[in-house]
């Protein structure tokens, strides 16, 4: 274990090439690691692998689906297709990780969340949208004015890439301003809810209004 630490730190500074091999190696191991210190690692784009519920089986592009109800007046499902084929909305922002490591301009695209719900409409008495994953563990909620943010976004690309099973794929949230545990990875049901229902990492102690140097004791400069 401590090889593979050494490992990942040099593919931090590796080439290319390299970088990718070792991507995919931490990957592998992350995912059949009972100690969990390869969670500790970055990848070769300075991510760390993690799942709440140990491995997470694939769903394949044509076989996902995410759906949107609640408080809402057209209730919907979506393919990775029908996601696709909506307008892309582009932000290159830094991601912040509660536990302190950042990286820096990352792109991630895809659809807006307001759009999403807009098109399902929003009924009165709904305060905020609950998220839940295909990983079955994994929650999140935002209130229903955050949700409506320009810079949040169902994201299908990271890195200008399909967002990667290991990253959350094929679709995950993405709430820029906020610490990352507030990006739900696995994304499958979004649900307009009367008030916040706390997610995994809230029910764990974490706050829930993640705002990044706002909240959870930190001090890291806001996001940009």
């Amino acid at each position: 274990m401590l090889g593979v630490i050494a490992l990942g730190a040099a593919g931090v500074a590796a080439g290319p090439a390299l970088s990718n091999s070792l991507d995919s190696l931490l990957s592998g191991l992350s995912r059949q690691d009972p100690t969990g210190l390869t969670g500790l690692l970055p990848n070769a784009g300075g991510f760390r692998y993690y799942s709440v519920t140990g491995p997470v089986k694939p769903v394949a592009a044509a076989d996902y689906r995410l759906t949107v109800g609640g408080l809402v007046d057209r209730p919907a499902s979506y393919g990775l297709a029908d996601l696709q084929a909506l307008p892309q909305h582009r932000i290159v922002h830094d991601v912040q990780c509660v536990t302190g490591w950042r990286v820096p301009a990352t792109p991630f695209e895809g659809v807006r969340l307001a759009d999403l719900l807009d098109a399902a409409g929003v009924r009165s008495g709904a305060t905020a949208v609950h998220f839940s994953c295909f990983d079955g563990s994994y929650t999140e909620s935002l209130t229903l004015d955050q949700a409506r943010r320009d810079d949040v976004l169902v994201a299908l690309k990271m890195q200008d890439q399909p967002v990667s099973h290991d990253h959350g794929g094929p679709v995950r949230l993405y709430v820029a301003p906020m610490y990352f545990y507030k990006s739900a990875k696995w994304l499958s049901g979004i649900t307009v809810t009367p008030t916040v229902q706390r997610g995994y990492w809230e029910q764990n102690g974490y706050d829930v209004d993640a705002w990044v140097g706002k909240s959870n004791g930190r001090d890291d400069a806001p996001t940009s």
